[in-house]
């Protein structure tokens, strides 16, 4: 799906067992699958075949089934602010804003159900941590500057959390208000912590679309803290994103 990959296993017994790059190897495997089911951009895939109208209700794969049913709920959730229905011709779909933290979330149980607890899994920058790195201490992670690729304003320090960001600085407008049509662009960036990467991921997503409304609904949601740039260069955070910049 067009996303660099990075995996990386801090547990000790990773270099005592002889396992960890066979485990480093199933997740890539796992990304692999995910991206000739899912991605938009490839023929081959099922959901570009949905799209092509070949195939039907009934004949969607079990993760397809999946992901179909987890943004019915998210859109649910977020009261309309997230669907995988694009604007336009009817029967369009691009599950990407939820797909990404969901196969994240998959990858790194991978990891851990093969008895690693010390881990991050990073795809397209949004990620999910396990444990703690190997120096021991929480795994830090910046938030990128939207107008300084280079520069990070904010670093913050996760064990067991996942995290997303959504913005328009590396891919453009990309995310859309499922309740105008038009292309979601009031703020720059929004980066959501939560229990895990498919919550940030899906809830980073809508939250975007809502503009500057989105610290709102964090503020409101159970598990979830959020990061806003807007487009004037301020920022703002949710009341408990703090407990997340400590030392």
């Amino acid at each position: 799906m067009g996303m660099p990959v990075t995996v990386e296993i801090a547990d000790a017994a990773a270099e005592t067992d002889g396992r960890g790059s066979a485990v480093v190897r199933s997740v890539f495997e796992y990304f692999g699958y995910i991206d000739e089911k899912f991605s938009t951009y490839r023929e081959g895939s099922e959901i570009s075949a949905i799209n092509r109208g070949e195939l039907g209700r009934k004949e969607r794969s079990r993760d397809m089934e999946t992901i179909f049913r987890l943004a019915e709920e998210t859109k649910a959730l977020t009261g309309g602010y997230f669907d995988i229905r694009l604007p336009g011709p009817v029967g369009k779909y691009d599950p990407s804003g939820i797909v990404k933290g969901w196969a994240i979330l998959n990858a790194a149980n991978l990891v851990k159900d093969a008895g690693y607890a010390d881990f991050y899994v990073d795809a397209g920058g949004d990620i999910q941590t396990g444990g703690l790195n190997a120096e021991g201490e929480k795994w830090s992670v910046g938030i990128r500057n939207p107008w300084r690729a280079s520069e990070n304003v904010r670093i913050v320090r996760l064990s067991g959390e996942g995290i997303a960001t959504s913005g328009t600085y590396v891919r453009g407008s990309h995310i859309y208000n499922p309740k105008t049509g038009k292309a979601a662009d009031e703020i720059a960036s929004l980066t959501v912590i939560g229990p895990d990467a498919y919550e940030a991921d899906r809830f980073a997503t809508a939250a975007f679309a809502m503009g500057e409304g989105a610290l709102r609904f964090l503020e409101e949601a159970r598990g979830l803290e959020g990061y806003m740039i807007k487009n004037d260069r301020t920022a703002a955070a949710t009341s408990r994103f703090k407990k997340f910049t400590a030392p």
